[in-house]
């Protein structure tokens, strides 16, 4: 029993930033255990670019929506006809939904929300961060198969250069007790802070809902996503989509903008993975500041239309 098995999905016709992270870390897994790569998705449009991150198989279930108990047959079947010795899902909503699923069914364990993995002494050993994001924890999943599902952002990139992946169909055979009623899709132009390499969030500090539209004119002049703090979510001023912590979205982009935010510990916990944190805040002793890379003391009405328009003449030339 060797390999890895990745659960992957499509946006638009192309795998998704985090499947395609999860994709190159599980290339390297793969190699580190002897086996190969093989990935799992709800069309074979993608096999060229599961292979391009050096997939060998795609696994497709013709599924158009996404339903836990039909994912989860069908994703079984797969691990006992692939016998993998790892089983990773990116962190999104699905993957976490569907995650401990398998793992229930396949009698498995499951590390979640892991920024690091390695393939040691015959078994996966996974970093997770505890209490909040204070502290991390090194643990080895000793079941077979591990699963584990990737904290977005948290893993590189690797293209492999390989040739489009064989398709094989599979079929589900449960019984879907779930129907899919409507879907909403966030408007038009806004990136999904999930996967976004730039997110600029807006807290209480902007004083009502009107004003996100200085968060919104900086996140779309530097090409990034718009998220918020739990305070102003529960106030109104903007869906639960945009928001950044424990109740809201884990994220790990390359630069965190904090205008207005406080840094209350639970947002703390969903942004400090961060690769660099830029904090403006009227107030010195912030505790966002204590995270920051780059802190700014002062009225964030000024500061942020002004780096916004810096940012517009910077890509003007």
């Amino acid at each position: 029993m060797s390999g890895v098995l990745v659960f992957t999905e499509i946006k638009d016709g192309k795998l998704k930033k985090a499947s395609r992270e999860a994709l190159s870390i599980g290339r390297k897994l793969a190699e580190a255990a002897g086996g190969e790569l093989v990935a799992f998705a709800n069309d074979a449009a993608v096999a060229e670019d599961a292979g391009r991150y050096g997939a060998k198989k795609l696994y497709v279930l013709a599924a158009a929506d996404y339903a836990t108990e039909p994912y989860t047959a069908a994703l079984a079947q797969v691990v006992s006809d692939v016998q993998p010795s790892v089983v990773l899902f990116a962190g999104s909503s699905n993957g976490r939904d569907l995650a401990p699923r398998l793992a229930a069914r396949l009698n498995a364990g499951v590390a979640s929300d892991v920024d690091r993995l390695e393939w040691t002494d015959g078994k996966l050993r996974a970093r997770r961060p505890v209490y909040s994001g204070k502290a991390f924890a090194t643990v080895d999943v000793v079941s077979t198969p591990a699963i584990a599902t990737t904290r977005p952002n948290a893993f590189p990139l690797e293209e492999a250069g390989g040739g489009a992946a064989e398709v094989v169909n599979v079929s589900a055979s449960a019984d879907n007790r779930v129907k899919l009623v409507e879907t909403k899709v966030p408007e038009a132009g806004e990136l999904s802070i999930a996967e976004a390499d730039i997110i600029v969030s807006g807290g209480r500090g902007l004083k009502e809902a009107e004003n996100f539209s200085l968060i919104r004119d900086l996140a779309h002049a530097i090409g990034g996503a718009v998220g918020a703090s739990r305070a102003t979510v529960d106030a109104g001023w903007i869906d639960h989509q945009h928001q950044v912590g424990q109740t809201g979205r884990v994220v790990s982009p390359n630069v965190y903008i904090a205008a207005g935010v406080s840094g209350a510990i639970q947002h703390l916990a969903g942004m400090s993975s961060s690769k660099h944190i830029v904090a403006v805040n009227k107030d010195p002793e912030a505790p966002i500041f204590r995270v920051a890379d780059l802190g700014v003391v002062g009225d964030l009405f000024q500061i942020v239309p002004a780096l916004t328009e810096e940012v517009k003449k910077a890509k003007a030339h």
